[in-house]
């Protein structure tokens, strides 16, 4: 029975654990917090997953909140006219093919460091530094670095050929609501985007009083949109979040009328700079750690992409794990196992980080083609649950075009 040690309780860590316990391993989970910590601490993210990721945790019988967390059945697009701020210049959405869902970690994480244990996994509550994971490197035959946070994340090197960004590029927050107007027909990730201020989007979630909306700002650094670094309460986080929709974005701001903050720990504000991380730390022992995750590649939220991109490591990890058998975890597996990943990792990145920058010509094009076309909007809106489909079109004007015309030359159906 090989011995897994993971480093980080979260979206990333917890599948592997899950798949590998199933399997016969004989595995940990090293958390600095325990499940009521993290039920009665602050909201960590704004976790939109979509299908394909929310089927990782199908697969293993993980996916407890399949019928109480409010559907998620479309993306909305919608970017204001510069002449007429209260009216849109460009406004669509499209349907997903299969729904999303965005569950509350203080909801998710807890249960499932509970039902680990229950299955026989062991859960163990540690700050992890340098001296505590040369001890567990020591005891297991590989230990897998999966928490995206801390002082140990930074061990790990920076990548510089596959990071552009050396600070954040927005100042970000999310406030947790009850209350929020639906949007007619279905529910959406509705997405804005000003130019020169930055975005907001907000979806359905679920969260520990029950059904809710979360929205997420996107400010660029100095802008109107970068004003919640100093909000003294929650409160004033809120009434910040509701001023700037009733002044940037009318059409949200009537949506917001009569919606509150879900609790007191219900928004969070922060920044961080992109960042793609090698993922083998070698400890001053020589012992060696696999990084996994937002630990080697954190996405900035603009596409939502977070999560999903946990899930999906996830399974790329835990398959490689599995098929090594009781060959050695060395460095060159490791990152093999990485490399695998980022197949699949990098166009998500290379789309997100081209968000955070003046849209291209071809970006324009997709964004507002989709209004006039439906199957382009619903194409784009699918693109959500498997980015690299929006490649070569993303990166090239001609392959954007050839796009936009095959959809709209497609039938629309009901």
């Amino acid at each position: 029975m090989r011995k897994i040690a993971i480093i980080g309780g979260g979206q990333a860590g917890m599948p592997v654990a899950f798949g590998l316990l199933e399997k016969g391993y004989e595995v940990a989970v090293y958390t600095n917090r325990t499940p009521d910590q993290i039920r009665e601490g602050r909201v960590m993210s704004s976790q939109c997953m979509f299908a394909n990721a929310l089927d990782v945790e199908r697969r293993l019988g993980i996916n407890f909140w399949e019928d109480e967390c409010p559907p998620v059945e479309g993306i909305g697009f919608a970017l204001p006219d510069p002449e007429k701020p209260d009216t849109k210049a460009v406004d669509w959405s499209g349907r997903l093919d299969r729904v999303a869902q965005a569950t509350d970690q203080r909801i998710k994480m807890p249960v499932w460091l509970e039902e680990f244990e229950k299955r026989g996994g062991r859960v163990v509550i540690e700050d992890v530094g340098i001296a505590e994971m040369e001890r567990i490197s020591n005891e297991y035959d590989l230990t897998v670095l999966a928490a995206g946070k801390g002082e140990v994340v930074r061990l790990l090197e920076r990548d510089p050929s596959r990071s552009p960004f050396d600070k954040p590029q927005r100042a970000l927050a999310l406030t947790y609501v009850h209350g929020l107007e639906p949007t007619p027909e279905y529910s959406r990730v509705s997405f804005n985007f000003i130019p020169g201020v930055g975005e907001y989007f907000v979806f359905p979630s679920l969260t520990l009083s029950g059904p809710c909306d979360i929205m997420v700002f996107e400010g660029v650094p100095g802008g109107p949109l970068d004003r919640f670094r100093d909000a003294q309460s929650p409160q004033e986080h809120f009434e910040r979040s509701v001023s700037f929709l009733q002044e940037f974005l009318p059409w949200e701001g009537d949506r917001a009328r009569n919606c509150e903050l879900t609790d007191d720990q219900g928004y969070l504000a922060g920044s961080f700079p992109p960042t793609v991380r090698k993922p083998v730390l070698t400890l001053p022992s020589g012992n060696i750690v696999l990084g996994m995750g937002d630990a080697v590649v954190v996405n900035d939220p603009i596409t939502g992409q977070g999560s999903n991109n946990a899930a999906k490591c996830a399974q790329v990890y835990l398959d490689s794990i599995l098929e090594r058998g009781e060959q050695p975890f060395d460095r060159q597996w490791m990152e093999s196992t990485f490399e695998k990943y980022w197949e699949y990792a990098n166009r998500v990145v290379t789309w997100t980080n081209s968000m955070l920058l003046p849209p291209t010509p071809q970006a324009l094009a997709l964004l507002t083609g989709a209004e006039k076309h439906p199957r382009l909007a619903h194409f784009m809106a699918n693109a959500f649950d498997h980015p690299p489909v929006l490649f070569p079109a993303w990166a090239d004007l001609t392959e954007a075009e050839k796009l936009i015309q095959a959809k709209a030359q497609e039938p629309v159906t009901a």
